[in-house]
């Protein structure tokens, strides 16, 4: 240790299980060592005890219980580390401590601050998280120049005014808390360059912090957000995070003056639309709309001239043809920005004519232009339990690509759906009630994509392995009890969405035969454990496994993404 503190000035004593910390590190400044009598010949530079004071003590990843009042002793500290130890509390003596400027507690027991922390007024990193905090106490503001600020993981449910008066703040984590609200006075925070909210219970956001006008990063995933915050000032704002909320719309009043924004994550919300102003974001560079409720988008889309990453995963999308999803961003833009609407033309006899395949019982007019120009034929949103001859008979000799009955009150297949089998390739019969599926959709043998979310499914027929091109199917919010083995025997599949069923077990020896599959998400089943040989399938590159009742992998693996959760199975295979 005397070697050690002679050429860094600090002491280490990082995971060396201690319940307790020596006497005679307290005393480290004022007591003589023991080896000054002990004839010991020390150079000038091994004199470190008449040299300077310690300035920097690492307990990290013991096992302490609490600190002693003799820190008091070492006010010379600039940097204390106790982070992941057992400590309930902190001592009074810590206020001695007025050199301090980074201070690590997080990864312990702490439910209450003592006041006394207000008197390190050279305080500049102050990490608290993973510990059972309940409340910030007032005098936090009184810590006037911090620049870092973590209490993420904590149990808070408000928090104080006072942190208005952080002004200096740079970074304020507040994740994985109970929070349903901020204080208007954190928008006083006009040096805050990122703001992390994820995970609490927000249902919307002050004004004030339209205020924040430093503001780079702001991240308010998994809340409960219904409506985006207007942030007409945040000029500087690059990536903001708004995944995991209730969000329905987004207007031009959310989007003007963030030109500088790169990042913006709008994933599992609940949108329909996405305005045409989407072409302000100018710098926008990556955009994820994935698992949204939007049926189209503007054409404004493709002007965007930085835009790299588009996502777009589990959205209903009409009228663009799914080999044009598949193609990656940089055709979806093209298309778009290219994409001219032709008016439907109504002609005299379409006029006097009363009764036309044009026009339906319903008297809604078949979308002649999406047949003509886009190869689609679509009926949705209707909530029909039938649908009507006239408008598979509207299709005329057209070569039909995508077919969208979604959105009604089918209990079947449409039996009229083969006679397109020879052109076919993406069929949505989302949001129904379809029961079964019939073998005429197993005859389209073309299909490279089938959409069947939100039915009340409980099986596949084993004809589907027919169809030797389909790449992605969604069977989410169905009512499967078991994988449908029938899956496993088609090669192609590069996509299966099946979430929120009652799945109770896979076969990982059969996933791993598919070669092709990247993604898989078996989110909300009722999985009791992951095989480990899961792990082996090497070709995943999205597994989705949250909302299951296994106790393994835990929620921090699950967290840390795919290559993790592979990683983690891959290390419990029996050798």
């Amino acid at each position: 240790m005397i070697k050690s503190v002679a050429q860094t000035w600090h002491i280490c004593f990082w995971g060396k299980q201690f319940s307790s910390v020596p006497v005679s590190v307290w005393r480290i400044n004022v007591d003589t060592p023991p080896e000054a009598h002990q004839n010991v010949d020390f150079g000038g530079s091994d004199r470190w005890w008449e040299q300077t004071d310690l300035t920097k003590l690492i307990l990290a990843s013991n096992k302490l219980q609490l600190l002693s009042e003799d820190i008091s002793l070492l006010p010379a500290l600039v940097v204390l580390d106790i982070h992941d130890n057992q400590i309930v509390s902190l001592p009074c003596a810590i206020k001695e401590l007025t050199n301090l400027q980074k201070l690590n507690i997080s990864h312990n027991k702490i439910k209450q601050l003592p006041k006394e922390l207000q008197h390190l007024q050279n305080l500049k990193s102050l990490l608290l998280q993973h510990n059972q905090l309940e409340e910030l106490p007032d005098s936090i503001g009184h810590l006037s120049i911090l620049e870092e600020l973590d209490v993420s993981n904590n149990c808070l449910r408000s928090i104080s005014s006072s942190v208005g008066q952080l002004t200096g703040l740079v970074k304020f984590n507040l994740s994985s808390n109970k929070l349903t609200a901020l204080p208007t006075e954190i928008g006083k925070m006009k040096n805050l360059k990122q703001l992390d909210c994820t995970s609490n219970l927000l249902e919307n956001v002050p004004a004030s912090v339209a205020g924040m006008e430093s503001l780079e990063q702001l991240y308010l995933r998994q809340n409960k957000l219904t409506y985006l915050p207007e942030l007409p000032f945040l000029t500087k704002l690059k990536e903001l995070h708004v995944g995991n909320n209730q969000i329905q719309t987004l207007g031009p009043e959310h989007l003007q003056n963030l030109s500088s924004l790169s990042v913006l994550e709008l994933r599992y919300n609940k949108l329909k639309v996405l305005p045409e102003e989407i072409s302000l974001l100018n710098g926008l560079e990556r955009l994820d709309l994935s698992n949204n409720d939007l049926g189209s988008l503007p054409c404004t889309l493709g002007s965007l001239p930085n835009l790299k990453s588009l996502q777009l995963e589990g959205n209903p999308l009409r009228g663009i043809r799914r080999d044009i999803l598949n193609k990656g961003t940089q055709e979806l833009l093209k298309y778009l920005k290219g994409r001219v609407q032709v008016p439907d033309v109504k002609t005299q006899e379409d006029e006097n004519s009363t009764a036309t395949a044009m026009t339906l019982p319903s008297e809604s007019v078949v979308n002649t232009h999406a047949i003509v120009t886009l190869k689609t034929l679509e009926y949705c949103e209707k909530q029909a339990s039938l649908i009507p001859e006239a408008v598979f008979n509207a299709t005329g000799s057209s070569f039909i690509t995508t077919v969208n009955f979604s959105k009604n009150q089918l209990t079947e297949v449409p039996a009229r759906i083969v006679e397109m089998k020879d052109s076919v390739c993406d069929v949505n019969l989302g949001f129904n009630k379809i029961s079964s599926i019939s073998l005429n959709l197993c005859m389209l043998l073309k299909l490279t994509h089938i959409d069947m979310r939100n039915n009340v499914l409980t099986s596949l027929p084993s004809e589907m392995e027919a169809m030797t091109r389909l790449q992605s199917v969604i069977l989410s919010f169905n009512r499967f009890k078991h994988f449908p083995d029938v899956l496993y025997r088609i090669p192609t599949l590069e996509t299966i969405l099946i979430s929120s069923n009652q799945i109770g077990s896979i076969d990982p020896t059969q996933l791993i035969k598919m070669t092709k599959l990247s993604t898989l998400d078996l989110q909300n089943n009722d999985l009791l454990q992951i095989p480990p040989a899961l792990g082996n399938c090497e070709s995943l590159r999205a597994l989705h496994l949250e909302g299951n009742p296994f106790r393994n992998p835990r929620a921090a693996i699950l967290a840390k993404g795919t290559v993790a959760v592979l990683e983690y199975l891959r290390s419990r295979i029996p050798t």
